[in-house]
């Protein structure tokens, strides 16, 4: 007979043996003990809620994929590497993730970004923007392939005026994007942006194109042509130099810039219009540099104050502000004061769409403009000229903060309190510095006042109103005097070696 103790052993040991097997299966079938319930299973989740897909929105994910699938591998990465070495070279905004917006690099540190760029030619020419490649070391320029395949770059060419460049690898075959028709994108359509965001690789955020013909003002200079097309799919830095596509698989824009107060996506990106590469990066394989036609003409948009001053009945075209010396304008007879209300038949009611539209063309074309003058309108036609054969618009100096010392007898103030304008008369130091003959020197422009609203400054100097001179602060409350509450008159304005350009101001009711 076997003692209590071993009977006690023996059973334990049973028991163990047959739990041990239970567990073994339940591994070895791979069902989680925790869930396990006997020699059963539990199972998880249930039928999908949605047993047959509509075939729309069946159709909409499959374009998606298909268009996902067709446009990434024509879409790279590019590392930018700049040795610094004092060169002062600012942080692009598709840096901003990699370095801080305010980040400055040390002399001896060298600086590294990231960009994306879009394959437009089998043999390696490949379209990015200018700040994604600027300032790059000589050697400073790899591409990351979508494959993993690392090549050298070499840059062929830059537009600082539209942000665009052109770089190229040594290797051929390549898949190459196809380059759609920009004129023809509409607000509401779905766009995709393909790029290299924040360094993940191949990334693909889908939108709708939000706005077109947007300028915001991010590229420098007189020149800038900015006439993004506006989308809420997802832009991030890195994403600069890449495509933006519509439903088609076709490149629409080259992801450019975000509207952002924090260097992240929060809404709105801008994309340059991929009629605009066409043609500059055309001019920048064959020739390295862009050829590009100039009317020669400072312009500004027309608001409805502009237009009730000029006797236009609604708002409408660009107004010339200044007319460049031996450009192509003077050429053809265009005045300041004039307003280009089409070009070629296409109607201009803001600056961005004339300068986008001159921007497509070459020295030696020839536009037609249809101009309002003095309440007719006429036609001009304009042969562009180059840049190199226009005198170059004046660069707006810097106020020097020097007040010239005024004659007692001339202190004759007259303040128009209902403009927010105060005036007196010219010195003769204030004509030699402002280069004018005739006028009155704006002295005070009180805070969110209608002339404040329009731009005056103090230091400005009124030289015509209704485009007559003025000779005293007199001439100016006669001509002002002359019109009622709702009225608008139309101003030239100095603002030290600037040349004259036309202010609207209304005369408040």
């Amino acid at each position: 007979m076997l003692k209590k103790p071993v009977v006690t052993s023996l059973i334990l040991i049973t028991i163990g043996i047959i739990f041990g097997a239970v567990l073994v299966s339940n591994i070895s079938t791979g069902v989680d003990f925790g869930y396990a319930r006997g020699n059963g299973e539990i199972k998880l989740g249930g039928p999908a809620p949605v047993i047959n897909q509509g075939p729309s929105i069946k159709a909409l994910s499959d374009n998606f994929i298909a268009v996902a699938k067709a446009v990434t591998p024509t879409v790279v990465a590019i590392q930018s590497t700049s040795s610094g070495k004092g060169k002062g070279r600012g942080i692009p905004r598709d840096f901003w993730h990699f370095f801080g917006p305010d980040f400055k690099a040390p002399e001896d540190q060298p600086e590294q970004g990231y960009g994306s760029g879009v394959i437009i030619t089998p043999d390696g020419y490949i379209a990015t923007n200018n700040h994604v490649v600027d300032g790059a070391d000589k050697d400073g320029i790899e591409v990351i392939m979508h494959d993993k395949i690392r090549y050298k770059a070499k840059l062929i060419g830059t537009d600082p005026t539209t942000d665009l460049a052109v770089i190229k690898i040594d290797t051929k075959d390549l898949p190459v994007a196809s380059l759609g028709n920009s004129d023809n994108v509409q607000v509401g359509e779905w766009v995709l942006a393909v790029g290299n965001p924040l360094q993940l690789t191949s990334t693909v955020t889908a939108g709708i194109v939000s706005a077109i013909g947007r300028n915001i003002r991010i590229i420098p200079g007189d020149y800038g042509i900015e006439n993004f097309i506006q989308t809420d799919a997802a832009i991030n830095p890195g994403n600069s130099g890449g495509s933006l596509v519509n439903m088609n698989g076709e490149v629409i824009g080259i992801n450019s810039a975000i509207a952002t107060t924090n260097a992240r996506y929060q809404g709105y990106g801008f994309a340059v219009p991929v009629n605009l590469l066409k043609t500059v990066a055309a001019d920048l394989i064959k020739s390295g540099k862009v050829n590009r036609g100039y009317i020669g003409v400072k312009i500004q948009s027309v608001d409805q104050t502009m237009a009730d001053a000029l006797g236009l009945k609604t708002a409408q075209g660009v107004i010339v502000q200044e007319v460049v010396k031996d450009g192509a304008g003077e050429s053809a007879g265009l005045k300041a004061g004039d307003v280009i209300l089409s070009v070629d038949g296409k109607e201009t009611n803001e600056s961005n769409e004339l300068q986008s539209y001159i921007a497509l063309r070459h020295p030696g074309d020839k536009v037609v403009l249809k101009i309002y003058r003095d309440g007719k309108t006429i036609d001009k036609t304009v042969v562009l000229k180059g840049r190199e054969e226009a005198s170059t618009a004046l660069v707006k100096n810097e106020e020097t903060g020097e007040e010239s010392e005024v004659a007692p007898e001339a202190v004759k103030q007259m303040s128009f309190d209902n403009l927010g304008l105060t005036v007196r008369p010219l010195t003769a130091d204030e004509k030699k510095q402002v280069e004018a003959d005739q006028g009155v020197a704006v002295t005070e422009v009180k805070t969110y006042s209608e002339a404040f609203q329009r731009g005056m400054t103090r230091g400005d100097v009124i030289v015509e109103a209704d485009r007559k001179e003025l000779t005293s602060p007199k001439d100016l409350k006669s001509i002002l005097d002359s019109h009622k509450g709702g009225d608008s008159v139309l101003l030239r304005v100095k603002r030290g070696k600037d040349p004259a350009r036309f202010v609207a101001i209304q005369i408040p009711k």
